[in-house]
């Protein structure tokens, strides 16, 4: 990301200032992200407060630990008292920071406006921590430590956040973690709202098209072809785009409203509106900016945000202990490779990720270098029903790559894609986009989630050959997900490689 194209959207202006006058509109944001931010605000807090006694009393964390528990870290002062205060600026800085809408999505604020709340937020908690430690007359307590880790936790918050801001943005511009928006009415607020959704791309959002329902009051004519004009119609069109979010920019009919509502919260969408208050049916909702636009969110879905974190980093580590485990077996497999057929070492494919993004999906090569012309030659030799393309003995597969296909050998460079993001270690596997045009609208849902390199049908249905087997066991997948599903899934793919059942 070019540094002046970071400022750019980091200038962008927002209307969501917060006062005490407009803090009651503020959107309550997901309360499982929010734990987990004021999870890292506590632990921030804590190592400020760690490394300004470290400076001021010159001593370790280990000796300065002990001296507290002791009460002999500040002469005259217990450790219940120490950490009294200490726990009563943690408490006022997660009350004002919730105050603040620092817990909010990032994508939904500007991001100099979050630095200055972040600072404010900071000082204002030291303001009644000092207020405190006049009150109960602490004048013991040096005044060095105060201040130290005033700045420190100030600073260190800020820092998260900017990085965090920075890997967000690196992250949509590669099309990962945005959401998919579907606009109601075809009037200039919404023509508006989808030139604003599509020049400031830091929000995330991706413009699916628009829909124009009975009694919108939308005149304008639109050339777009994404229109859909019955109620059923839209939830069927919603779920081929892989919508995360609808907004109305159109006045139309309550009951229309409240019918979208209860059909959004089934389907796990969300509903937002670009505020008209309906007849009463957006009173006492929150007011979020939207970039520039103000709109009233009627339904939120849950998201697990601390699980999908928890799957991330268990992600990560497995991938990365992986391949630096198995370097030289990776080395040992492309020599194989080059020696035993002409071609590349590694096979590169367009694979349809999750909400249908294209990624290129890393294999070692096991086949002949013009498999995909033989596949067409070849198409009655296919064992599999439905869109699959499976045959048991196919003469295109190499030497090498016979081997590598029976103990799953050829899928190790996937871990690469999974460091990447483009997948995970457990989901259902990214199919061709030639198999994605022959689904059927529940087949979509495999789409949902983020594809893997093992899942339930690598380890319970490998050897079946029934498509809507497939289907199903990842629409269990699915269903069920839990991180310990995912661990045993990881568990029962060894036993599996070392069997030597692959295809």
């Amino acid at each position: 990301m070019a540094t002046s194209d970071f400022w750019q959207r980091v200038s962008t202006p927002t209307h969501a200032a917060w006062s005490g006058e407009t803090a009651h509109r503020a959107s309550s944001p997901s309360w499982g992200k929010s734990r987990m931010w004021m999870a890292l605000d506590v632990v921030t807090v804590l190592v400020a407060a760690t490394i300004a006694t470290t400076i001021e009393k010159h001593t370790g964390p280990v000796t300065g630990a002990r001296q507290l528990y002791h009460g002999s870290l500040i002469h005259g002062r217990s450790m219940s008292i120490l950490l009294a205060l200490l726990c009563g600026f943690i408490v006022a800085l997660l009350i004002i920071s919730r105050r603040m809408r620092l817990y909010s999505p990032a994508n939904l604020t500007n991001f100099l406006h979050e630095q200055r709340l972040s600072a404010q937020a900071c000082f204002s908690a030291g303001l009644l921590l000092t207020g405190t430690l006049y009150l109960v007359r602490a004048e013991d307590i040096p005044r060095g430590i105060v201040l130290i880790t005033l700045v420190l936790v100030a600073v260190l918050l800020s820092l998260r956040r900017f990085v965090y801001r920075i890997m967000l943005y690196r992250r949509f511009d590669r099309g990962l973690d945005t959401r998919n928006v579907l606009i109601v009415g075809t009037g200039p607020e919404a023509h508006a709202l989808r030139h604003h959704i599509d020049s400031v791309r830091h929000l995330g959002y991706i413009f699916k098209g628009f829909t124009d329902l009975p009694d919108t009051g939308s005149n304008a004519d639109t050339t777009s072809q994404d229109l859909v004009l019955a109620l059923d119609s839209l939830f069927r069109h919603a779920r081929t785009q892989f919508i995360d979010e609808i907004i109305f920019t159109s006045p139309c009919d309550r009951n229309l409203v409240q019918d979208v509502l209860e059909l959004a919260r089934i389907h796990g969408m969300d509903l937002r509106l670009v505020p008209d208050l309906y007849g009463g049916l957006a009173w006492n909702s929150p007011i979020e900016y939207l970039g520039q636009f103000p709109t009233i969110p009627l339904h939120r879905g849950e998201t697990p945000e601390i699980r999908l974190v928890l799957k991330r980093v268990i992600d990560i580590i497995v991938s990365a202990t992986l391949l630096l485990l198995f370097a030289p077996i990776l080395l040992i497999i492309a020599i194989a490779i080059r020696l035993d057929s002409a071609g590349p070492v590694f096979y590169k494919s367009e694979r349809i990720g999750k909400k249908g993004r294209v990624f290129r999906c890393l294999k070692f090569r096991t086949m002949v270098q013009n498999a995909e012309e033989l596949r067409a030659k070849m198409s009655h030799m296919n064992e599999r029903d439905g869109v699959l393309f499976k045959i048991a003995r196919d003469p295109r597969i190499t030497r090498v790559g016979r081997l590598l296909r029976k103990y799953s050998l050829d899928e190790l460079p996937q871990f690469f894609n999974v460091l990447r993001g483009d997948m995970s270690v457990v989901g259902p596997r990214p199919p061709l986009a030639d198999e994605v045009k022959e689904y059927k609208l529940n087949h979509l849902r495999r789409l949902s989630v983020t594809p893997g390199i093992t899942g339930l049908w690598q380890v319970q249905g490998r050897q079946d050959p029934s498509f809507d087997s497939y289907v199903s066991l990842d629409l269990s997948y699915i269903e069920k997900w839990s991180i310990w599903l995912d661990i045993k899934i990881i568990v029962r793919t060894v036993g599996v490689v070392f069997s030597g059942t692959g295809s």
